[in-house]
């Protein structure tokens, strides 16, 4: 019996080694982008997003707690404005600032994840236009503490949060394609 669940430690015991080992060949950063084509000029959905109390409207994250408590600050929208939420554990608490605002071309938000996990990365949309229509990319970038390689051994974050920004850009698409 005692030979048996000696075993079954090492068995153990060489899993969760065999785990972290494949957790640390993860990359140091990560990048997660979607982009589509919105039938709008540039100048109308720009405002969409460089203005937080628009992301009610559109973000995938807003309706994940209907009771979420949202602060606005900074200036009302483009570069300084801060956005703040604490909600349940499906959408954490956090932190948004824009730190650069090229109207209608570009945005770089500082994001910062208080919980369920502290991370701190960038988001950045970009708006290209492209004929009568606007190309419009998400990315969020940052850096994979050992926390979030172990994650990724379990959970693809590019297939997970990438289905959410194609979530946002299709909402954002039938805001402005109105």
């Amino acid at each position: 019996m005692l030979k048996a669940v000696a075993i079954i430690a090492i068995v153990v015991a060489v899993g969760i080694a065999g785990i972290v080992v494949f957790a640390l060949t993860k990359p140091d950063t990560f990048r997660v982008e979607r982009s589509l084509a919105l039938k709008a000029p540039a100048d109308a959905i720009y405002p969409m997003v460089a203005d937080f109390h628009f992301w009610t409207s559109w973000s995938p994250y807003e309706n994940r707690d209907p009771a979420m408590k949202r602060t606005y600050g900074g200036t009302e929208s483009g570069k300084g404005a801060t956005y703040a939420w604490d909600g349940n554990n499906n959408v954490g608490a956090g932190h948004m600032e824009i730190l650069e605002a090229n109207t209608p071309s570009k945005l770089r938000i500082k994001l910062d994840f208080e919980r369920p996990f502290e991370g701190h990365n960038t988001a950045e949309f970009t708006f290209v236009p492209q004929g009568d229509a606007t190309l419009v990319t998400w990315a969020m970038y940052g850096p994979a503490p050992f926390m979030s390689k172990m994650m990724q051994v379990f959970v693809n974050m590019d297939t997970m949060i990438g289905k959410d920004f194609e979530v946002g850009l299709a909402s954002l698409k039938k805001l402005t394609e109105k």
